[in-house]
């Protein structure tokens, strides 16, 4: 079934008009009819399921015929702060981890951190892009919210934030934390997560020690370093996996 996500304000009663790119894409793309079934989110972790009523130059009118709670989303809270790499890797990490289930991403930028935002114009374009990625992986994996992507943070800032969570600091010279070892020995997990991974070129020392300082918790993701495109993916799959948010069945 076709997935489509709306605002609450647009519920009038039991009647929906779907307008803009998702009325382009059901009328021309998917080519759907009056009649046809589709199934609409408010972003709210509630699903809708609806039939098409009309479909004009206006847009798509659609009458809600049941709701429920949307089933993709995790009940865990995690937050991943990426340290902003080049080239179009931030893309493939923010479809990737919202796919996995994140609930929000912070761009960070850190000393080493190689992309420049010269202007706040430079920000919102780049947030604005990253946004509307975050919203087509929600789309496609059957989530029940679309996670905010933030405007980029200064490291200085980012270590002060989710205090309340667990907070995890992959480095590549830590020996003696791991993953597990670090679930298995903290309550404060249930609160949520929150991930910080570090630019192409790896962390300086001083952040690590101004890290450790305000609470994070450096850890080893083993022997093998792993691009900054891959931790954040690498930790959430982990983490998804060992509360029982992921699971895999065979037949």
């Amino acid at each position: 079934m076709h997935r489509f996500f709306i605002d609450r304000e647009q519920i009038r009663r039991d009647t929906v008009m779907i307008e803009g790119e998702d009325a382009e894409h059901i009328h021309r793309v998917l080519r759907l009819r009056r009649g046809d079934t589709i199934e609409l989110c408010d972003g709210q972790g509630n699903d809708y399921e609806a039939v098409i009523k009309s479909v004009g130059k206006s847009g798509v009118e659609v009458r809600i015929e049941k709701s429920f709670p949307s089933q993709g989303e995790p009940g865990l809270k995690v937050v991943l702060y990426q340290a902003i790499p080049k080239s179009a890797k931030m893309d493939l990490i923010i479809q990737k981890c919202v796919e996995l289930g994140v609930h929000r991403i912070v761009p960070v930028v850190t000393a080493r951190t190689i992309v420049k935002l010269t202007s706040m114009d430079d920000e919102i374009k780049k947030v604005s892009r990253w946004q509307r990625i975050a919203r087509e992986a929600a789309k496609q994996s059957r989530r029940g919210i679309i996670p905010e992507v933030s405007l980029p943070v200064p490291f200085s800032r980012a270590i002060h934030q989710s205090p309340e969570m667990l907070r995890i600091f992959p480095w590549e010279n830590e020996r003696k934390a791991g993953l597990k070892n670090l679930f298995e020995s903290s309550s404060s997990w249930e609160d949520g997560i929150a991930i910080m991974v570090g630019p192409e070129g790896g962390w300086e020392e001083q952040e690590v020690e101004a890290a450790r300082e305000m609470g994070w918790n450096t850890v080893s993701l083993g022997p093998r370093i792993l691009r900054t495109e891959t931790v954040g993916v690498a930790i959430l799959s982990a983490i998804m996996f060992y509360t029982g948010e992921m699971q895999w069945t065979t037949e």
